[in-house]
């Protein structure tokens, strides 16, 4: 048993709960399931599946969702891990956090890699998410932004990394990744990706994203955020630099949809102005 309550935070995810949660149930201390008022059968398949269903209601304020979990949930013990619905740890990854467990961790928070399946194909290359998603309740929190009144987000913190609640917390990267499944196909990713790009510009254009807990990822995104030539370099970096020609068709245009959200940041900028 992995002495963790593992968080899925969920609306409407019929679709993908089932995969997200199986591999959970059974191997972390709790498994919760805090859902939106879902019209679809995804609190009643976390059930089923041995998951605690856990209803929010937002009021339109801070805390949003995940931090509401940290202050609201009882008994969540020392150490959490947040997972989306749509992603589902791999089995090396789960092998990691038992011994992890096991031997004791070194740091308080630790980033995992997601690592994409993409129009059916698992990338294997390309461009990864690395999120702060593993963590000690005590040492992490995620801040208030002045963002309630930009479309795009809602009742979920946005594109931002929970930053250290005290003095001198230890970061620490896992080896392996979570797989983040498109099931909803290109599409719907499109149309995700259009909203956050709302969102991220009213974002940039206030200056209000916390900072990165580690300095050189800050660094980097600020001088790329609002720049001309990012979308050039998204598509560049997951192309080339990770090697995502390697995976083929899906390598090229998971790099293309993702400069093309990039894009998007862009064009929402220079509306705005």
């Amino acid at each position: 048993m992995i002495p963790v309550t593992a968080i899925v935070v969920t609306r409407n995810e019929a679709d993908n709960i089932a995969h997200c949660l199986l591999p959970l149930v059974g191997l972390f201390t709790r498994v919760i399931v805090v859902d939106s008022g879902s019209t679809d059968d995804t609190a009643e398949t976390a059930k089923s599946l041995g998951a605690e269903v856990i209803q929010f209601r937002w009021n339109g304020a801070y805390p949003k969702k995940r931090q509401w979990c940290l202050e609201n949930i009882y008994g969540l013990g020392d150490w959490v891990f947040f997972i989306d619905a749509d992603e589902t740890p791999s089995h090396e990854l789960l092998r990691e956090m038992r011994v992890l467990f096991a031997r004791g961790p070194k740091a308080d928070g630790y980033f995992i890699r997601g690592r994409y399946v993409w129009q059916n194909t698992r990338l294997r290359f390309g461009l990864t998410n690395n999120k702060l998603c593993l963590f000690k309740k005590s040492a992490f929190a995620y801040p208030p932004v002045n963002d309630l009144d930009i479309d795009g987000m809602g009742e979920i913190e946005g594109h931002y990394q929970p930053v250290p609640a005290r003095e001198g917390v230890r970061l620490g990267q896992l080896d392996n990744a979570v797989i983040h499944h498109n099931r909803k196909g290109r599409g719907d990713w499109m149309r995700r990706h259009e909203r956050y790009a709302v969102w991220e510009a009213g974002m940039i254009l206030r200056d209000a994203y916390p900072p990165d807990p580690i300095a050189w990822r800050q660094e980097l995104k600020v001088a790329t955020r609002a720049a001309w030539f990012r979308p050039y370099l998204v598509f560049a970096y997951s192309y080339i630099f990770k090697l995502g020609f390697l995976d083929g068709v899906a390598g090229f245009d998971f790099a293309l949809a993702r400069a093309s959200y990039a894009r998007a940041v862009l064009n929402r900028l220079r509306s705005a102005q």
